[in-house]
């Protein structure tokens, strides 16, 4: 078994170590690819890699992304872990428990929260993590195209991705209960990846992550300086009839009438130094790592 002190940690100037990073990403998660989110000069000095490095590729790691949490309205750092993973060739040697715990020590004692593969749902709580439930919301709500459509920005453009940072770090976050703020370069990652809903302008200083499927509209995320009239954009995010709306974070401040629809299936997720909010609540699908 490796020692922990051959882990190697990638920062935002290890461009070298970066495309190794690169290189390992697809043999562990089919579907993921972090060179156009590099390229887009998004992995910032906020994220690092814990790796373990054996004949010249990285075999197991396990990433740290620095979060602006929202704990109840109070903000705090915190950290989001991701791409946690062994190649299939080195697994069973105990190697993503060395990445794990060499992330966890650079952690320290402050909230660290993650989304998992329900497969894998006995390996965290190893490391002191406890499951948390998170709630889908929804609302019945009929509503009809009208108006001009909400312009639709390409996070290929800097000037998008500087907009979405700025709207992200110094605006109102989509919820208080349990939420984040600053978390740009973490949504730009399914974008760049073709996994995200397309990014709508609602005006000046607001912007959300919203599609239509079927009779449904799809709220991903809100990123505004200042709370704003959502229902009145719904008839320009549109382009059919609709018979309801789900959201993909607590919408206690843009619809507080929204009912829970469930408990979200799809990532499981887990925390470690903190308890969420007492309250129904689920953490922007836009902040997930």
């Amino acid at each position: 078994m490796m020692d922990a002190h051959a882990v190697t940690r990638i920062g935002s100037q290890d461009k070298d170590l970066q495309e190794l990073f690169c290189d390992y990403v697809p043999h562990v998660f089919r579907r993921a690819d972090f060179r156009r989110w590099r390229a887009w000069g998004q992995w910032s000095d906020d994220y690092h890699a814990f790796a373990l490095m054996e004949s010249g590729r990285v075999v197991a790691n396990t990433s740290v992304m620095r979060m602006r949490l929202v704990l109840e309205g109070r903000e705090v750092t915190g950290y989001q872990l991701g791409a946690v993973g062994c190649l299939p060739s080195h697994r069973g040697r105990g190697l993503a428990r060395v990445v794990m715990n060499a992330a966890l020590d650079a952690c320290g004692d402050v909230p660290v929260l993650l989304f998992a593969n329900p497969s894998v749902r006995q390996f965290y709580p190893r490391f002191g993590f406890q499951p948390q439930m998170q709630t889908l919301f929804a609302t019945p709500y009929d509503a009809v195209p009208a108006g001009p459509p909400a312009p639709t920005l390409s996070l290929e453009n800097a000037a998008v991705r500087a907009g979405l940072a700025t709207l992200s770090s110094e605006g109102r976050p989509s919820t208080e209960r349990f939420g984040a703020r600053g978390y740009a370069t973490v949504a730009s990652w399914p974008v760049a990846n073709g996994f995200a809903r397309p990014l709508r302008q609602l005006g000046t200083d607001a912007w959300a992550f919203a599609g239509v499927e079927g009779e449904t509209l799809y709220l991903d995320d809100v990123f505004a300086r200042e709370p704003f009239d959502l229902r009145a954009w719904i008839p320009r995010l549109i382009d059919r009839p609709i018979r309801s709306i789900r959201f993909g974070f607590t919408p206690e401040r843009y619809w507080p009438e929204a009912v829970t629809a469930g408990e979200d299936m799809e990532a499981d997720l887990f925390v470690r130094n903190f308890h969420p909010s007492q309250e129904a609540h689920r953490f922007p699908v836009m902040a997930h790592t």
